[in-house]
Protein backbone atom coordinates (compact mmCIF):
# COMPACT_ATOMS: atom_id res chain seq x y z
CA UNK A 1 0.00 0.00 0.00
CA UNK A 2 3.03 2.31 0.18
CA UNK A 3 2.52 3.54 -3.40
CA UNK A 4 -1.18 4.14 -2.77
CA UNK A 5 -0.41 6.03 0.43
CA UNK A 6 2.08 8.21 -1.44
CA UNK A 7 -0.52 9.09 -4.08
CA UNK A 8 -3.02 10.10 -1.41
CA UNK A 9 -0.52 12.13 0.65
CA UNK A 10 0.72 14.00 -2.43
CA UNK A 11 -2.88 14.74 -3.39
CA UNK A 12 -3.77 16.11 0.06
CA UNK A 13 -0.59 18.20 0.19
CA UNK A 14 -1.51 19.62 -3.22
CA UNK A 15 -4.90 20.68 -1.93
CA UNK A 16 -3.29 22.67 0.90
CA UNK A 17 -0.76 24.23 -1.49
CA UNK A 18 -3.55 25.45 -3.73
CA UNK A 19 -5.30 26.93 -0.72
CA UNK A 20 -2.17 28.93 0.02
CA UNK A 21 -1.89 30.05 -3.60
CA UNK A 22 -5.57 31.02 -3.68
CA UNK A 23 -5.08 33.19 -0.59
CA UNK A 24 -2.77 35.43 -2.61
CA UNK A 25 -5.50 36.01 -5.22
CA UNK A 26 -8.38 36.68 -2.82
CA UNK A 27 -7.98 40.44 -2.40
CA UNK A 28 -11.64 41.46 -2.27
CA UNK A 29 -15.03 40.13 -1.21
CA UNK A 30 -15.82 39.28 -4.82
CA UNK A 31 -12.54 37.37 -5.19
CA UNK A 32 -13.08 35.49 -1.95
CA UNK A 33 -16.76 34.53 -2.39
CA UNK A 34 -17.21 34.21 -6.17
CA UNK A 35 -13.65 34.04 -7.61
CA UNK A 36 -13.96 37.61 -8.89
CA UNK A 37 -16.75 36.50 -11.29
CA UNK A 38 -13.95 35.66 -13.75
CA UNK A 39 -14.19 31.96 -14.59
CA UNK A 40 -14.11 31.03 -18.24
CA UNK A 41 -15.94 28.04 -19.81
CA UNK A 42 -13.32 25.35 -19.05
CA UNK A 43 -12.83 26.18 -15.38
CA UNK A 44 -16.53 26.89 -14.86
CA UNK A 45 -17.58 23.51 -16.33
CA UNK A 46 -15.00 21.60 -14.32
CA UNK A 47 -15.78 23.24 -11.00
CA UNK A 48 -19.55 22.99 -11.49
CA UNK A 49 -19.30 19.27 -12.26
CA UNK A 50 -17.00 18.81 -9.27
CA UNK A 51 -19.34 20.35 -6.72
CA UNK A 52 -22.49 18.48 -7.76
CA UNK A 53 -20.76 15.10 -7.99
CA UNK A 54 -19.81 14.43 -4.40
CA UNK A 55 -19.48 11.41 -2.17
CA UNK A 56 -23.18 10.57 -2.49
CA UNK A 57 -22.88 10.61 -6.28
CA UNK A 58 -19.75 8.45 -6.27
CA UNK A 59 -19.97 6.03 -3.35
CA UNK A 60 -23.77 6.25 -3.16
CA UNK A 61 -24.20 6.00 -6.93
CA UNK A 62 -22.13 2.82 -7.07
CA UNK A 63 -24.11 1.49 -4.09
CA UNK A 64 -27.41 2.07 -5.91
CA UNK A 65 -25.98 0.27 -8.93
CA UNK A 66 -25.05 -2.64 -6.68
CA UNK A 67 -28.57 -2.74 -5.25
CA UNK A 68 -30.71 -2.03 -8.34
CA UNK A 69 -28.49 -2.36 -11.39
CA UNK A 70 -28.49 0.17 -14.22
CA UNK A 71 -31.57 1.95 -12.85
CA UNK A 72 -29.42 2.90 -9.86
CA UNK A 73 -28.14 5.69 -12.11
CA UNK A 74 -31.34 7.67 -11.60
CA UNK A 75 -30.27 9.56 -8.49
CA UNK A 76 -27.16 11.06 -10.11
CA UNK A 77 -28.98 11.30 -13.45
CA UNK A 78 -31.60 13.60 -11.92
CA UNK A 79 -28.80 15.76 -10.51
CA UNK A 80 -27.48 16.12 -14.05
CA UNK A 81 -30.96 16.94 -15.34
CA UNK A 82 -31.31 19.65 -12.70
CA UNK A 83 -27.99 21.18 -13.64
CA UNK A 84 -28.98 21.15 -17.32
CA UNK A 85 -32.31 22.83 -16.52
CA UNK A 86 -30.60 25.47 -14.38
CA UNK A 87 -27.99 26.17 -17.05
CA UNK A 88 -30.34 26.34 -20.04
CA UNK A 89 -33.27 28.22 -18.50
CA UNK A 90 -32.04 30.26 -15.52
CA UNK A 91 -28.26 30.58 -15.17
CA UNK A 92 -27.80 33.49 -17.58
CA UNK A 93 -30.34 35.60 -15.70
CA UNK A 94 -28.93 34.55 -12.33
CA UNK A 95 -25.37 35.46 -13.36
CA UNK A 96 -26.47 38.94 -14.52
CA UNK A 97 -27.92 39.77 -11.08
CA UNK A 98 -24.41 40.18 -9.61
CA UNK A 99 -25.44 39.12 -6.10
CA UNK A 100 -23.76 36.74 -3.64
CA UNK A 101 -26.66 34.71 -2.21
CA UNK A 102 -30.10 33.38 -3.06
CA UNK A 103 -31.58 35.53 -0.29
CA UNK A 104 -30.14 38.67 -1.89
CA UNK A 105 -31.93 37.67 -5.08
CA UNK A 106 -35.20 37.32 -3.16
CA UNK A 107 -34.75 40.74 -1.56
CA UNK A 108 -34.03 42.29 -4.94
CA UNK A 109 -37.07 40.69 -6.56
CA UNK A 110 -39.60 41.26 -3.77
CA UNK A 111 -38.33 44.53 -2.33
CA UNK A 112 -36.67 43.33 0.87
CA UNK A 113 -37.75 41.58 4.08
CA UNK A 114 -37.49 38.04 2.67
CA UNK A 115 -33.79 37.59 3.36
CA UNK A 116 -33.41 36.50 6.98
CA UNK A 117 -36.06 33.75 6.98
CA UNK A 118 -34.98 32.35 3.63
CA UNK A 119 -31.38 32.67 4.79
CA UNK A 120 -32.03 30.50 7.85
CA UNK A 121 -33.58 27.77 5.66
CA UNK A 122 -30.70 27.94 3.18
CA UNK A 123 -28.14 27.94 6.00
CA UNK A 124 -29.67 24.75 7.47
CA UNK A 125 -29.52 23.08 4.05
CA UNK A 126 -25.91 24.02 3.30
CA UNK A 127 -24.80 23.08 6.83
CA UNK A 128 -26.28 19.59 6.58
CA UNK A 129 -24.90 19.16 3.07
CA UNK A 130 -21.41 20.01 4.36
CA UNK A 131 -21.89 17.67 7.34
CA UNK A 132 -22.95 14.68 5.25
CA UNK A 133 -20.01 15.22 2.88
CA UNK A 134 -17.62 15.43 5.82
CA UNK A 135 -18.91 12.18 7.32
CA UNK A 136 -17.92 10.41 4.10
CA UNK A 137 -14.24 10.93 4.97
CA UNK A 138 -14.63 8.23 7.60
CA UNK A 139 -15.43 5.62 4.93
CA UNK A 140 -12.53 6.55 2.67
CA UNK A 141 -9.86 6.90 5.35
CA UNK A 142 -11.03 3.65 6.92
CA UNK A 143 -10.26 1.89 3.63
CA UNK A 144 -6.97 3.72 3.25
CA UNK A 145 -5.51 3.65 6.73
CA UNK A 146 -7.92 1.64 8.91
CA UNK A 147 -8.45 4.93 10.76
CA UNK A 148 -10.79 5.69 13.65
CA UNK A 149 -14.03 7.37 12.48
CA UNK A 150 -13.61 10.55 14.54
CA UNK A 151 -9.97 10.98 13.54
CA UNK A 152 -10.86 10.46 9.86
CA UNK A 153 -13.56 13.16 10.00
CA UNK A 154 -11.23 15.59 11.77
CA UNK A 155 -8.38 14.94 9.30
CA UNK A 156 -10.46 15.21 6.12
CA UNK A 157 -12.57 18.08 7.43
CA UNK A 158 -9.54 20.04 8.62
CA UNK A 159 -7.89 19.92 5.19
CA UNK A 160 -11.04 21.24 3.51
CA UNK A 161 -11.53 23.94 6.15
CA UNK A 162 -7.88 24.96 5.82
CA UNK A 163 -7.79 25.52 2.06
CA UNK A 164 -11.30 27.01 2.00
CA UNK A 165 -10.45 29.48 4.78
CA UNK A 166 -7.19 30.50 3.18
CA UNK A 167 -8.32 31.38 -0.30
CA UNK A 168 -12.10 31.16 -0.37
CA UNK A 169 -13.63 30.49 -3.77
CA UNK A 170 -10.33 30.87 -5.59
CA UNK A 171 -8.80 28.03 -3.59
CA UNK A 172 -11.95 25.94 -3.97
CA UNK A 173 -12.02 26.57 -7.72
CA UNK A 174 -8.41 25.48 -8.16
CA UNK A 175 -8.82 22.39 -6.01
CA UNK A 176 -12.10 21.54 -7.74
CA UNK A 177 -10.40 21.58 -11.14
CA UNK A 178 -7.82 19.10 -9.88
CA UNK A 179 -10.58 17.04 -8.29
CA UNK A 180 -12.54 17.04 -11.57
CA UNK A 181 -9.54 15.69 -13.46
CA UNK A 182 -8.79 13.09 -10.77
CA UNK A 183 -12.45 11.93 -10.73
CA UNK A 184 -12.57 11.69 -14.51
CA UNK A 185 -9.40 9.61 -14.71
CA UNK A 186 -10.05 7.55 -11.59
CA UNK A 187 -13.73 6.70 -12.04
CA UNK A 188 -14.53 7.00 -15.76
CA UNK A 189 -11.25 6.02 -17.39
CA UNK A 190 -9.87 3.48 -14.89
CA UNK A 191 -12.42 2.00 -12.49
CA UNK A 192 -15.29 1.69 -15.00
CA UNK A 193 -13.49 -0.43 -17.65
CA UNK A 194 -11.54 -2.44 -15.06
CA UNK A 195 -14.71 -3.30 -13.14
CA UNK A 196 -16.53 -4.45 -16.30
CA UNK A 197 -13.56 -6.57 -17.41
CA UNK A 198 -13.17 -8.14 -13.96
CA UNK A 199 -16.89 -9.01 -13.97
CA UNK A 200 -16.46 -10.83 -17.29
CA UNK A 201 -17.94 -8.19 -19.57
CA UNK A 202 -21.56 -7.19 -20.12
CA UNK A 203 -22.50 -10.62 -21.45
CA UNK A 204 -21.39 -12.35 -18.26
CA UNK A 205 -23.02 -9.68 -16.12
CA UNK A 206 -26.37 -10.23 -17.86
CA UNK A 207 -26.04 -13.99 -17.48
CA UNK A 208 -25.30 -13.86 -13.74
CA UNK A 209 -27.80 -11.20 -12.60
CA UNK A 210 -31.62 -10.97 -12.66
CA UNK A 211 -33.13 -9.17 -15.66
CA UNK A 212 -34.35 -6.41 -13.32
CA UNK A 213 -30.73 -5.26 -13.04
CA UNK A 214 -30.87 -4.16 -16.69
CA UNK A 215 -34.32 -2.57 -16.58
CA UNK A 216 -33.94 1.25 -16.88
CA UNK A 217 -36.97 1.72 -14.59
CA UNK A 218 -36.20 -1.13 -12.22
CA UNK A 219 -35.70 1.15 -9.22
CA UNK A 220 -39.39 2.13 -9.39
CA UNK A 221 -41.39 5.02 -10.82
CA UNK A 222 -42.18 6.59 -7.44
CA UNK A 223 -38.52 6.59 -6.47
CA UNK A 224 -37.55 8.23 -9.77
CA UNK A 225 -40.26 10.88 -9.31
CA UNK A 226 -38.99 11.62 -5.81
CA UNK A 227 -35.43 11.95 -7.10
CA UNK A 228 -36.63 14.43 -9.71
CA UNK A 229 -38.55 16.43 -7.13
CA UNK A 230 -35.70 16.56 -4.61
CA UNK A 231 -32.50 16.57 -6.68
CA UNK A 232 -33.54 18.07 -10.02
CA UNK A 233 -35.43 20.92 -8.37
CA UNK A 234 -32.83 21.13 -5.60
CA UNK A 235 -30.18 21.90 -8.23
CA UNK A 236 -32.25 24.90 -9.34
CA UNK A 237 -32.21 26.70 -6.00
CA UNK A 238 -29.29 25.61 -3.80
CA UNK A 239 -26.89 28.33 -2.58
CA UNK A 240 -23.94 26.01 -3.20
CA UNK A 241 -24.93 25.75 -6.88
CA UNK A 242 -25.90 29.40 -7.34
CA UNK A 243 -22.63 30.54 -5.81
CA UNK A 244 -20.84 28.71 -8.62
CA UNK A 245 -23.10 30.37 -11.20
CA UNK A 246 -22.01 33.72 -9.75
CA UNK A 247 -18.37 32.85 -10.59
CA UNK A 248 -19.03 32.78 -14.35
CA UNK A 249 -17.31 35.42 -16.45
CA UNK A 250 -20.46 36.01 -18.51
CA UNK A 251 -24.02 34.79 -18.84
CA UNK A 252 -22.97 32.73 -21.89
CA UNK A 253 -20.29 31.02 -19.82
CA UNK A 254 -22.89 30.17 -17.17
CA UNK A 255 -25.29 28.76 -19.75
CA UNK A 256 -23.02 26.71 -21.96
CA UNK A 257 -20.42 25.79 -19.35
CA UNK A 258 -23.20 24.50 -17.10
CA UNK A 259 -24.69 22.54 -19.98
CA UNK A 260 -21.37 20.76 -20.48
CA UNK A 261 -21.15 20.02 -16.74
CA UNK A 262 -24.72 18.68 -16.69
CA UNK A 263 -24.00 16.37 -19.62
CA UNK A 264 -20.89 15.12 -17.82
CA UNK A 265 -23.08 14.32 -14.79
CA UNK A 266 -25.32 12.11 -16.94
CA UNK A 267 -22.29 10.09 -18.08
CA UNK A 268 -21.02 9.87 -14.49
CA UNK A 269 -24.42 8.55 -13.37
CA UNK A 270 -24.33 5.70 -15.87
CA UNK A 271 -20.71 4.89 -15.00
CA UNK A 272 -21.49 4.59 -11.28
CA UNK A 273 -24.43 2.28 -11.94
CA UNK A 274 -22.38 0.04 -14.22
CA UNK A 275 -19.55 -0.16 -11.66
CA UNK A 276 -22.07 -1.09 -8.98
CA UNK A 277 -23.61 -3.75 -11.23
CA UNK A 278 -20.17 -5.23 -11.86
CA UNK A 279 -19.51 -5.24 -8.12
CA UNK A 280 -22.73 -7.23 -7.60
CA UNK A 281 -21.34 -9.94 -9.90
CA UNK A 282 -17.99 -9.99 -8.11
CA UNK A 283 -19.30 -9.67 -4.53
CA UNK A 284 -22.94 -10.82 -4.41
CA UNK A 285 -23.26 -10.78 -0.61
CA UNK A 286 -21.78 -7.54 0.70
CA UNK A 287 -23.12 -6.34 4.05
CA UNK A 288 -24.10 -2.92 2.67
CA UNK A 289 -24.48 -1.63 -0.91
CA UNK A 290 -22.38 1.42 0.04
CA UNK A 291 -19.44 -0.93 0.64
CA UNK A 292 -19.37 -1.81 -3.07
CA UNK A 293 -17.14 1.08 -4.15
CA UNK A 294 -14.48 0.60 -1.50
CA UNK A 295 -14.50 -3.21 -1.89
CA UNK A 296 -14.02 -3.28 -5.64
CA UNK A 297 -11.30 -0.63 -5.44
CA UNK A 298 -9.45 -2.40 -2.65
CA UNK A 299 -9.62 -5.91 -4.09
CA UNK A 300 -9.57 -5.53 -7.87
CA UNK A 301 -7.34 -2.59 -8.76
CA UNK A 302 -3.54 -2.75 -9.10
CA UNK A 303 -1.19 -0.82 -6.83
CA UNK A 304 -0.98 2.86 -7.72
CA UNK A 305 -4.22 2.76 -9.67
CA UNK A 306 -5.96 1.90 -6.41
CA UNK A 307 -4.49 4.99 -4.78
CA UNK A 308 -5.58 7.19 -7.69
CA UNK A 309 -9.16 5.87 -7.60
CA UNK A 310 -9.37 6.33 -3.84
CA UNK A 311 -8.04 9.85 -4.40
CA UNK A 312 -10.91 10.26 -6.89
CA UNK A 313 -13.40 9.29 -4.18
CA UNK A 314 -11.70 11.70 -1.80
CA UNK A 315 -11.86 14.38 -4.50
CA UNK A 316 -15.59 13.82 -4.93
CA UNK A 317 -16.20 14.25 -1.22
CA UNK A 318 -13.90 17.26 -0.87
CA UNK A 319 -15.40 19.18 -3.78
CA UNK A 320 -18.94 18.95 -2.40
CA UNK A 321 -17.78 19.56 1.16
CA UNK A 322 -15.83 22.71 0.32
CA UNK A 323 -18.60 24.08 -1.89
CA UNK A 324 -21.21 23.52 0.79
CA UNK A 325 -18.92 25.01 3.45
CA UNK A 326 -18.33 28.31 1.66
CA UNK A 327 -22.04 28.50 0.81
CA UNK A 328 -22.95 27.92 4.46
CA UNK A 329 -20.50 30.58 5.64
CA UNK A 330 -21.63 33.07 2.99
CA UNK A 331 -25.28 32.70 3.98
CA UNK A 332 -24.46 32.86 7.70
CA UNK A 333 -22.46 36.07 7.29
CA UNK A 334 -24.32 37.93 4.51
CA UNK A 335 -27.91 36.86 5.07
CA UNK A 336 -28.16 36.26 8.81
CA UNK A 337 -25.40 37.84 10.88
CA UNK A 338 -25.05 41.12 8.96
CA UNK A 339 -28.84 41.63 9.00
CA UNK A 340 -29.30 40.71 12.65
CA UNK A 341 -26.58 43.08 13.78
CA UNK A 342 -28.07 45.85 11.61
CA UNK A 343 -25.08 46.25 9.33
CA UNK A 344 -25.42 49.02 6.77
CA UNK A 345 -25.13 47.78 3.19
CA UNK A 346 -22.73 49.66 0.97
CA UNK A 347 -22.10 49.33 -2.75
CA UNK A 348 -18.60 48.54 -3.87
CA UNK A 349 -16.05 46.12 -2.49
CA UNK A 350 -14.66 46.40 1.03
CA UNK A 351 -11.25 44.72 1.21
CA UNK A 352 -11.55 44.13 4.96
CA UNK A 353 -14.66 42.04 4.32
CA UNK A 354 -12.34 39.21 3.30
CA UNK A 355 -11.24 38.77 6.91
CA UNK A 356 -14.84 38.57 8.10
CA UNK A 357 -15.82 35.98 5.51
CA UNK A 358 -12.67 34.00 6.24
CA UNK A 359 -13.57 33.96 9.94
CA UNK A 360 -17.06 32.69 9.13
CA UNK A 361 -15.69 29.83 7.03
CA UNK A 362 -13.45 28.83 9.93
CA UNK A 363 -16.33 29.01 12.44
CA UNK A 364 -18.73 27.09 10.19
CA UNK A 365 -16.00 24.57 9.42
CA UNK A 366 -15.51 23.79 13.09
CA UNK A 367 -19.29 23.48 13.50
CA UNK A 368 -19.49 21.12 10.52
CA UNK A 369 -16.72 18.85 11.85
CA UNK A 370 -18.30 18.77 15.32
CA UNK A 371 -21.75 17.97 13.93
CA UNK A 372 -20.33 15.28 11.65
CA UNK A 373 -18.68 13.55 14.60
CA UNK A 374 -21.93 13.62 16.61
CA UNK A 375 -24.22 12.53 13.76
CA UNK A 376 -24.75 8.91 12.74
CA UNK A 377 -27.43 8.72 10.06
CA UNK A 378 -26.17 10.45 6.91
CA UNK A 379 -29.16 9.62 4.73
CA UNK A 380 -31.65 11.09 7.18
CA UNK A 381 -29.64 14.28 7.57
CA UNK A 382 -29.38 14.77 3.80
CA UNK A 383 -33.09 14.04 3.35
CA UNK A 384 -34.04 16.65 5.95
CA UNK A 385 -31.79 19.19 4.23
CA UNK A 386 -33.23 18.65 0.76
CA UNK A 387 -36.83 18.46 2.00
CA UNK A 388 -36.45 21.83 3.75
CA UNK A 389 -34.77 23.35 0.71
CA UNK A 390 -37.35 22.20 -1.85
CA UNK A 391 -40.49 22.66 0.27
CA UNK A 392 -39.38 25.99 1.72
CA UNK A 393 -37.60 27.82 -1.10
CA UNK A 394 -38.42 26.30 -4.50
CA UNK A 395 -41.74 28.13 -4.95
CA UNK A 396 -40.68 31.68 -3.92
CA UNK A 397 -37.47 31.46 -5.96
CA UNK A 398 -38.99 30.10 -9.18
CA UNK A 399 -42.10 32.20 -8.58
CA UNK A 400 -39.96 35.31 -8.40
CA UNK A 401 -38.25 34.41 -11.67
CA UNK A 402 -41.41 33.41 -13.54
CA UNK A 403 -44.46 35.19 -12.02
CA UNK A 404 -44.70 38.98 -11.90
CA UNK A 405 -47.66 38.94 -9.48
CA UNK A 406 -45.74 37.24 -6.66
CA UNK A 407 -45.31 39.48 -3.59
CA UNK A 408 -43.00 39.59 -0.60
CA UNK A 409 -45.86 38.54 1.68
CA UNK A 410 -46.53 35.56 -0.58
CA UNK A 411 -42.84 34.64 -0.57
CA UNK A 412 -42.60 34.78 3.23
CA UNK A 413 -45.81 32.76 3.62
CA UNK A 414 -44.48 30.19 1.16
CA UNK A 415 -41.18 29.76 3.03
CA UNK A 416 -42.85 29.51 6.46
CA UNK A 417 -45.79 27.28 5.46
CA UNK A 418 -43.67 24.99 3.29
CA UNK A 419 -40.94 24.67 5.91
CA UNK A 420 -43.28 24.00 8.83
CA UNK A 421 -45.41 21.61 6.74
CA UNK A 422 -42.47 19.46 5.70
CA UNK A 423 -41.11 19.33 9.28
CA UNK A 424 -44.52 18.30 10.66
CA UNK A 425 -45.05 15.73 7.90
CA UNK A 426 -41.60 14.21 8.46
CA UNK A 427 -42.51 13.82 12.12
CA UNK A 428 -45.73 12.06 11.13
CA UNK A 429 -44.73 10.00 8.09
CA UNK A 430 -41.05 9.47 8.91
CA UNK A 431 -37.97 11.30 7.71
CA UNK A 432 -37.36 9.00 4.74
CA UNK A 433 -40.98 8.99 3.52
CA UNK A 434 -41.85 10.58 0.15
CA UNK A 435 -45.06 12.26 1.31
CA UNK A 436 -43.51 15.14 3.33
CA UNK A 437 -41.84 16.79 0.35
CA UNK A 438 -44.89 16.18 -1.89
CA UNK A 439 -47.41 17.78 0.45
CA UNK A 440 -44.98 20.37 1.80
CA UNK A 441 -44.33 21.63 -1.72
CA UNK A 442 -48.06 21.80 -2.47
CA UNK A 443 -48.66 23.73 0.77
CA UNK A 444 -45.86 26.15 -0.14
CA UNK A 445 -47.32 26.71 -3.61
CA UNK A 446 -50.83 27.27 -2.26
CA UNK A 447 -49.59 29.79 0.33
CA UNK A 448 -47.56 31.67 -2.27
CA UNK A 449 -50.40 32.01 -4.77
CA UNK A 450 -53.18 32.78 -2.27
CA UNK A 451 -51.25 35.34 -0.21
CA UNK A 452 -49.71 37.00 -3.30
CA UNK A 453 -53.15 37.47 -4.86
CA UNK A 454 -54.56 38.73 -1.55
CA UNK A 455 -51.89 41.40 -1.08
CA UNK A 456 -50.86 44.48 -3.03
CA UNK A 457 -48.67 43.81 -6.10
CA UNK A 458 -44.96 44.44 -5.78
CA UNK A 459 -44.09 48.10 -6.27
CA UNK A 460 -43.40 48.86 -9.92
CA UNK A 461 -40.10 50.60 -9.09
CA UNK A 462 -38.89 47.40 -7.41
CA UNK A 463 -39.89 45.36 -10.46
CA UNK A 464 -38.24 47.88 -12.78
CA UNK A 465 -34.96 47.59 -10.86
CA UNK A 466 -35.31 43.81 -10.92
CA UNK A 467 -35.83 43.77 -14.70
CA UNK A 468 -32.83 46.01 -15.24
CA UNK A 469 -30.60 43.74 -13.17
CA UNK A 470 -31.90 40.62 -14.94
CA UNK A 471 -31.05 42.20 -18.26
CA UNK A 472 -27.59 43.24 -17.04
CA UNK A 473 -28.31 46.89 -17.76
CA UNK A 474 -27.48 48.33 -14.34
CA UNK A 475 -23.69 48.00 -13.98
CA UNK A 476 -23.55 50.63 -11.23
CA UNK A 477 -25.48 48.23 -8.96
CA UNK A 478 -23.21 45.32 -9.69
CA UNK A 479 -20.83 44.26 -6.97
CA UNK A 480 -17.75 44.75 -9.10
CA UNK A 481 -16.90 45.25 -12.78
CA UNK A 482 -16.21 42.00 -14.54
CA UNK A 483 -12.74 41.88 -16.11
CA UNK A 484 -12.57 41.00 -19.78
CA UNK A 485 -9.85 38.39 -19.30
CA UNK A 486 -9.17 35.04 -17.67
Amino acid sequence: MAVDYTVIVVYLAGMLAMGWWGMRRAKSKSDFLVAGRRLGPAMYSGTMAAIVLGGASTIGGVGLGYQYGLSGAWMVFTIGLGLLALSVFFSARIARLKVYTVSEMLDLRYGGRAGVISGVVMWAYTLMLAVTSTIAYATIFDVLFDMNRTLAIVLGGSIVVAYSTLGGMWSITLTDMVQFVVKTIGVLLLLLPIAVVKAGGFGAMKAKLPTSYFDPLGIGGETIFTYVLIYTFGMLIGQDIWQRVFTARSDKTAKWGGTVAGTYCLAYAVAGAVIGTAAKVLYPKLGSPDDAFATIVKDELPIGVRGLVLAAALAAVMSTSSGALIACATVANNDIWSRLKGAVRRDGEQHDEVAGNRAFILIMGVAVIGTAIALNNVVEALTVAYNLLVAGLLVPILGGLLWKRGTVQGALASVIVGGLAVIGLMAGYGILANEPVYYGLLASLAAYVVVSLATRPTDETVLATWRERLAGRNPELASEPVPAHQ
